[in-house]
């Protein structure tokens, strides 16, 4: 069995997960853990922040639910409402660091929230996952090569289909697979005591 953690970097949800996620991989460090991108703004939906009113209130209920923080550079980088949340260059870079850290994907999507929800880091920008890659010991030439690569937009559009085939269309979920078994653990937001109740009716 495997889980399969579908999300998107730029999903405010999906960072409210952090937490439940850090410590179901800690409390089953024999589970395999993959990680797969969806594509929340992509397309028509990849317009300046401001054309979303609800984030703001939406930050304040995740932050209310789950504990999770939401930085001072955050709220500066999209205070005057121009930045575009942009789907497809996260995935890339989670694709990126996947192929340099394949065993520590979940880790590092964590990681790569937190550059955005916290330190207030662009997912489109290369600067931002040589930051990520070096805070985490990995090679940063190696990330930033993979992001640019032509492969990391064919990974990212592999994974908003896989996430697809795998009937995901909300964010975040986490799966429990087992051969053809396909069972949820979470969508949207749950503890790890809940995700492990789940997890025991399994065994």
């Amino acid at each position: 069995m495997k889980l399969v953690y579908v999300f998107d970097a730029y999903c405010g949800w999906s960072h409210g997960f952090t937490a439940t996620l850090r410590e179901i991989t800690t409390r089953h460090p024999d589970l395999p853990v993959e990680v797969v991108s969806g594509g929340l703004f992509t397309g028509s939906r990849r317009v300046p922040i401001r054309d979303f009113g609800y984030v703001q209130g939406a930050n304040a209920q995740i932050a209310e639910q789950t504990g999770a923080e939401f930085g001072e550079a955050y709220e500066r980088l999209i205070a005057d409402g121009s930045f575009v949340m942009d789907s497809e260059a996260a995935a890339r870079g989670v694709a990126a660091l996947r192929h340099v850290a394949p065993d520590r994907a979940a880790e590092l999507a964590t990681a790569l929230q937190n550059a955005f929800y916290v330190d207030g880091l662009s997912l489109s920008e290369a600067a931002t996952y040589r930051t990520v890659a070096q805070a985490a010991g990995l090679d940063a030439d190696a990330v930033v090569a993979a992001f640019e690569a032509p492969e990391a937009q064919t990974a990212a559009h592999t994974d908003f289909r896989r996430a697809g085939r795998l009937g995901v269309s909300s964010f975040p979920t986490l799966l429990a697979i087992d051969g053809e078994h396909i069972v949820p653990l979470a969508l949207g937001h749950a503890t790890a005591d809940e995700v492990d109740r789940r997890l025991a009716h399994l065994n």
